[in-house]
């Protein structure tokens, strides 16, 4: 049997709580933490993470650019296996000092994890990193079967 609920005539529709509601479950579709409302005040929470990238690509390579801010060097792998090239690390959280309040903490901490398939035009041998300015560079090279190659044609 289900519960018939009454119509209350003080309550009111709230239009913004839909929308909350409504951003939460979006947000959980494309994986990040949902921010909630509790008493008019947002709860904290940390999501995980995965740096963002560019990926362009010209008759040479194709590039690969992944913003790792405040990532060191050694806290970053690149591989690439079974035509996937995958970058991941870890950004790690700063320790917490005595005599230090938080009150915002936004942004996210932890390991991430970036997977991409190979091209069927990339040669997955001839890979190249580069990694400044919390930027991370992944060339990778286009294989010499798929450069176009011109061939000149002779007219008797």
């Amino acid at each position: 049997m289900s519960a018939i609920t009454r119509w209350d005539p003080f309550t009111r529709w709230d239009p913004f709580k839909e929308l909350e509601e409504m951003q939460s479950r979006l947000s959980t579709l494309f994986g990040r933490a949902p921010i909630r409302k509790n008493g008019g005040k947002e709860e904290m929470r940390v999501a995980e993470w995965a740096p963002l990238v560019d990926i362009t690509e010209d008759d040479k390579e194709y590039l690969i650019k992944a913003e790792l801010p405040e990532v060191k060097k050694e806290d970053v792998k690149v591989t690439v296996q079974n035509d996937v090239l995958t970058i991941s690390g870890e950004r790690k959280y700063e320790k917490e000092e005595k005599g230090k309040k938080y009150h915002r903490v936004e942004r996210a901490y932890g390991s991430f994890m970036r997977s991409f398939s190979l091209p069927e035009d990339a040669d997955g041998t001839k890979v190249n990193a580069e990694f400044k300015d919390g930027i991370l560079k992944v060339h990778l090279a286009k294989s010499e079967k798929a450069k176009p190659k011109s061939i000149e044609v002779k007219v008797d």
